[in-house]
């Protein structure tokens, strides 16, 4: 076994464990069971669980067994946030965003071969306990006056609505789970957020309790930008993973956009380049860094790891059209929805003059603004100059059928929907 230990600490995944030297021989003399949960609050993962699926990867690389857990159980309950009580998810929201998460992490990791992943639902093991047997065999290992410790759970009992049951015993149901996986499958780590610190500690609490044995815990630090901001949000919109819920294109702009005090972080959390190239990459940051080298190298490398090598050569494409020279006849029918959906434009029918599909879209502010700027020759159709101010948009100008790309000047772009 390689120091899978160091890696993790050189790509900044590494926040808190419960004893560091005791994991790393541990992790030295493997291959230890590992395990990550996931809870199906939405249809979808988001940006910030990638970071554990990236660890789990790692360790799983490194001959290490892992364990990928959907939590239907816990997610009919909802860990509690600091301000307000849950809206509880129905049985059958839950059970079709379990269905939806199991596809979406089987890209991550490997489920075949001598070292296969394993995919559970603790679901399995909740749903046929009792609550008699739940309080008598589980809840008689922790004590209330811990519980309440929990920062969420605190800062809830100093509101006025307080927590309810329900939420409150959330973190005994995440402990469960550690001691259900260490009974069936040996296992001794568990890995999550620096935010689920106290849930993850209270399984490995658990475990000694019910047990008597020793298992460990990892958690790696919440990523922020240079200004404090958790990322993987933008105006309070998630960055997800599912494609129908952020496209290709628009999870691979946001990494073309980050800035360049988070971008070399972001490549050692997310990437498998080496040390030297990212070194390299830093130094054209300092030097270069109009040229985006590493932004553009991490959104291609998150891109495919999320989306598929063929989803971010359609994306990279769609950028190149639309920022660039590239053609933008060659992109697919969905990418070019994708790309061009946030841009500023209007209907224009076919048949339209340019000069009324520049005023149509809000390139220019009136049709004498229009004629003399195409006269200039400062406006391209999909990328190719027109000059003529009598021209129109005809049929093949829309591309399939839907959109033509108009540019004023360098910057200034906007999309023509074919209108009737």
């Amino acid at each position: 076994m390689n120091d899978i230990l160091d890696e993790l600490q050189w790509r900044g995944l590494v926040a808190q464990t419960t004893d560091l030297s005791a994991l790393r021989r541990a992790l030295r003399e493997g291959p230890v069971t590992v395990y990550c949960g996931f809870d199906p609050t939405a249809p979808s993962l988001h940006f910030g669980n990638l970071v554990q699926l990236v660890v789990l990867r790692h360790l799983q690389r490194a001959g290490h067994r892992v364990i990928c857990l959907v939590g239907g159980s816990t997610g009919l309950i909802g860990d509690p946030k600091p301000t307000s009580e849950r809206v509880l998810k129905t049985r059958e929201q839950t059970a079709a965003n379990v269905a939806r998460i199991k596809e979406l992490v089987r890209p991550f990791l490997d489920f075949e071969g001598d070292n296969a992943a394993l995919l559970v639902d603790n679901l399995d093991w909740t749903a046929p306990l009792s609550a008699l047997d739940f309080l008598r065999d589980i809840g008689k290992h922790f004590r209330v006056n811990q519980m309440i410790r929990k920062d969420a759970v605190a800062a809830r009992l100093e509101s006025q609505d307080g927590i309810s049951y329900t939420e409150f015993s959330y973190q005994i149901l995440q402990a469960l789970d550690y001691l259900e996986l260490y009974r069936a499958h040996g296992c001794t780590l568990q890995t999550g957020g620096s935010d689920q610190w106290g849930n993850i500690t209270a399984g490995v609490d658990l475990v000694h309790r019910a047990e008597g044995a020793t298992v460990h815990a990892l958690s790696t630090p919440l990523l922020t930008d240079s200004a404090g901001t958790k990322f993987g949000k933008s105006e309070g919109n998630a960055i997800w993973l599912s494609a129908d819920m952020t496209s290709p294109y628009a999870f691979f702009q946001y990494f073309v956009n980050v800035e360049d005090a988070s971008v070399i972080q972001l490549l050692r959390v997310f990437t498998d380049r080496s040390r030297e190239e990212i070194v390299e990459l830093e130094k054209s940051v300092a030097e270069e860094p109009f040229r985006r080298l590493a932004q553009k190298g991490l959104a291609h490398d998150i891109t495919t790891l999320v989306h598929g090598l063929e989803a971010t050569e359609a994306v990279e494409a769609a950028s190149a059209a639309l920022f660039g020279k590239g053609d933008p006849r060659v992109l697919d029918a969905h990418t070019l929805s994708d790309a061009t959906a946030e841009l500023p434009g209007g209907e224009v029918p076919v048949g339209s003059t340019l000069v009324d599909a520049l005023v149509a879209t809000g390139l220019s502010e009136s049709r004498n603004a229009a004629r003399r700027v195409l006269a200039e020759g400062g406006v391209s159709v999909n990328n190719s100059k027109v000059s003529d101010p009598d021209a129109v948009l005809g049929e093949d100008d829309f591309l399939h059928g839907r959109v033509a790309l108009l540019r004023r000047g360098r910057k200034s772009l906007a999309a023509a929907r074919k209108g009737l």
